[in-house]
């Protein structure tokens, strides 16, 4: 029974994309383990609030991820 998480900071996707997400990361299990684990592969989404995530020693906002995009 795989367990995968997945970690990100609040406000950055919306949740049509964290849907998105679940249903791709279950394909690619099932894809390496077998249409079986479907069933039984669990996959969570955790969101951090913005400043609460910290990368060289800063906290990381939720508006310094989306300018990343550009």
């Amino acid at each position: 029974m795989p367990l995968v998480d997945i970690q990100l900071i609040e406000g950055v996707f919306s949740a049509t994309q964290k849907k998105e997400m679940i249903e791709k990361v279950t394909d690619a299990m099932v894809a390496i383990e077998g249409e079986a684990m479907r069933g039984v592969t669990w996959v969570r989404v955790q969101e951090f609030r913005s400043g609460d995530w910290g990368i060289g020693g800063k906290g990381l906002r939720t508006e310094d991820v989306k300018a990343l995009r550009s």
